[in-house]
């Protein structure tokens, strides 16, 4: 991997004053796991937490390796801040988090199906939606977000119950992954994936995967939760400290990270490997995805883009807006494969002005 900007090492970072505070304890009104695959290869369990009382149903899902803690700022902005508007799914897809992590063949197709298992659970779908029974017209109710694989299990989900789903957003996807670069370039990235690293060259080029270089060099410029006004938010370690912000918007990834990676039950090479099967094998022809398009609706649906996307390269996007035809497709300049981090005021903002459109083309 070519150098890019510095990034801080783990020891700097665990030293830092605000190291305790970086994971946000924001407490769900709901939580629970749910008993997903029964025929399936299953069944296992799924964590998943609501945040916010809303009626407006949000579904947030992450990508590769990612918690559902990594959508923190979103959490915040929708489920605490602006809770009586926004009811926020999260989950833990399996392989990670505090779901289960079964040893077998992971795909994109499956764990849609495990997220609908979850959302029937939860009476965001219908009971009856995964048997002949099913016999109720659809009712468009869900805000759908997936980033990277995320994005790739939404495009499954929006092909099985495009019905259901009031509108849909694709951030940094793809229909399938293809070599964009040289064999060799090629080649070369897949290897240094399962390459044996230290932690610090680890993490700082996963950073530097993910971000864009001007990003991470600026300094921390992240909304922090605010204690005792921010509603079901306490400080990390107790009642005494409050949020604190970290020298660069690198150092606030490496702490979040660590506490990632220091937490072995959450994070592991197995649950990584089989995700990564399930992003590398996805596949949506340009066929499917046009026909999802007609039954969801074009207008219901974004897909964006960066230009500096070091994890899934642009004309990745750009082909996933030539098969869908959206509403809105964004290819943007100076961004990388992390908007909601990245770009987190206008990603928020962007994702209210998809809510509104969806709540108002369904007559809300």
């Amino acid at each position: 991997m070519a150098p890019g900007p510095s990034v801080p090492t783990v020891a700097e970072t665990l030293s830092h004053p605000a190291y305790p505070t970086a994971m946000w304890q924001l407490e769900p009104d709901r939580k629970g796991f749910t008993p997903v695959a029964e025929g399936r290869g299953g069944p296992f369990k799924i964590s998943w937490e609501v945040h916010g009382e809303g009626p407006v149903k949000v579904v947030l899902i992450m990508g590769l390796g990612g918690l559902k803690s990594v959508w923190q700022r979103q959490t915040l902005h929708f489920g605490h801040e602006r809770r009586d508007r926004y009811s926020v799914l999260l989950v833990d897809n399996r392989g990670m988090g505090d779901s289960d992590k079964p040893l077998m063949r992971y795909s994109s197709s499956e764990m849609a199906r495990d997220l609908i298992e979850v959302l029937t659970s939860i009476s965001w779908l219908p009971a009856d939606l995964l048997t002949d029974n099913d016999t109720a017209p659809a009712t468009r109710s869900l805000h759908i977000i997936g980033l990277s694989l995320g994005g790739m299990i939404a495009q499954e989900l929006a092909c099985l119950i495009p019905g259901h789903i009031s509108t849909l957003s694709l951030c940094c996807t793809a229909a399938t992954i293809e070599n964009t670069t040289t064999f060799a370039e090629n080649m070369a990235n897949r290897a240094s994936m399962l390459v044996p690293k230290s932690v610090d060259r680890s993490i700082g080029d996963t950073a530097r995967q993910i971000f864009s270089p001007a990003w991470l060099s600026r300094p921390d410029d992240v909304h922090l939760p605010t204690p005792g006004t921010t509603p079901r938010c306490h400080p990390a370690g107790g009642p005494s400290p409050d949020y604190q912000r970290f020298t660069t918007n690198a150092q606030r990834f490496v702490a979040q990270e660590l506490h990632k990676r220091r937490d072995p039950a959450s994070f592991g090479l197995k649950g990584f490997l089989l995700q990564l099967i399930a992003a590398g094998w996805h596949y949506k022809s340009a066929a499917q995805l046009a026909a999802m398009a007609d039954r969801l609706g074009r207008e219901r649906i974004l897909v964006m883009h960066g230009l500096e996307d070091g994890m899934i390269s642009t004309p990745h996007g750009r082909k996933l807006i030539e098969y869908i035809q959206p509403g809105v497709g964004l290819i943007i300049e100076g961004m990388g494969h992390a908007p909601l981090v990245e770009r987190w005021e206008w990603f928020n903002r962007t994702i209210e002005e998809r809510c509104a459109l969806g709540e108002k083309l369904d007559g809300r």
